[in-house]
C-alpha cells in the first residue's frame, strides 16, 4: 500500500497536536480523496462496514426495534428499545422520528418489523446510513452483534468523491488510531477497481481542529 503505518501515526501525532484542547474528548477522523471515479455511474458508489481492530474509542448508542424475545434480549443488555407500537406512533411525529435516526449510531431490528421501519422509518435512516441489521424474532442472545457494532464504523461513497469514517478519540494511542486508518484506508481501497490508483490524498483530524496531510 502507498500509505505506510508510520507515516499515518505521524498525521495522527500532528492532528492531535493541532487541536486546542476542548471540553470533551473530540473524535479523530479519516477523510479520503478519490480521482477518477465516476459517481454517476451506480456500479461506483457504495457502503461499507469496517471493524476497526481497536474499536471506535466510545461506545456507540444502540436501539433495538423490537418486541418479544429480542426486545428481551435487548434490555438484558441495558440497551434501548423501541416497541411496535412505539414504531406506529412515530409514524404520526416525523420530528421525533428524525431526532430517533440522529440520536442512535446503529439500530438493530426484528426482521417481522422491517416493513414498518422502511415506511416509518426508512427516509430518516437511509440517508444517514443508518438502517437496522435485522435478526430473527427469537434470537434470544444479542452480544456477539453488539460487540461488533462497538467497533463497527459505517462508510459511503455517494455524490461526491470523499469518504469520511471515525477512527477513534483523541485519547486513544497514536498508533492504534493508526491501525484504525489502515484498516478504513484498506476497505476503501479494496472497493476502487485501481485499487489505491484512485486515492487522490488522505487527511487526518480531531472534530475542531485542522486537517493533517498523510504523506505518502
Amino acid at each position: 500500500m502507498a500509505f505506510d503505518r508510520q507515516k499515518l501515526v505521524e498525521a495522527v501525532k500532528e492532528a492531535k497536536a493541532r487541536a486546542k484542547p476542548r471540553n470533551f474528548t473530540q473524535t479523530v477522523e479519516i477523510a479520503v480523496n478519490l480521482k477518477d471515479i465516476d459517481l454517476r455511474k451506480p456500479e461506483n458508489r457504495f457502503k461499507l462496514e469496517v471493524v476497526l481492530p481497536h474499536g471506535r474509542g466510545k461506545e456507540p448508542k444502540i436501539a433495538v426495534i423490537a418486541d418479544g424475545a429480542v426486545a428481551e434480549a435487548a434490555k438484558k443488555l441495558g440497551l434501548d428499545v423501541i416497541s411496535g407500537e412505539e414504531l406506529e406512533e412515530l409514524a404520526k411525529n416525523p420530528r421525533q422520528a428524525r431526532k430517533l435516526a440522529k440520536r442512535y449510531d446503529f439500530f438493530i431490528a426484528a426482521a417481522p418489523l422491517m416493513p414498518k421501519i422502511g415506511r416509518y422509518l426508512g427516509r430518516y435512516l437511509g440517508p444517514r446510513n443508518k438502517m437496522p441489521v435485522v435478526v430473527p424474532p427469537t434470537m434470544t442472545n444479542l452480544e456477539p452483534i453488539v460487540n461488533k457494532l462497538k467497533k463497527t464504523v459505517r462508510i459511503q461513497l455517494k455524490n461526491n468523491p470523499v469518504v469520511h469514517a471515525r477512527i477513534g478519540t483523541e485519547d486513544m494511542d497514536d498508533e492504534k488510531l493508526a491501525e484504525n486508518a489502515e484498516a478504513v484506508l484498506n476497505a476503501i481501497i479494496n472497493k476502487l477497481e485501481r485499487g489505491e490508483n484512485q486515492v487522490k490524498s488522505v487527511y487526518i483530524k480531531t472534530t475542531m481542529g485542522p486537517a493533517v496531510k498523510v504523506e505518502r
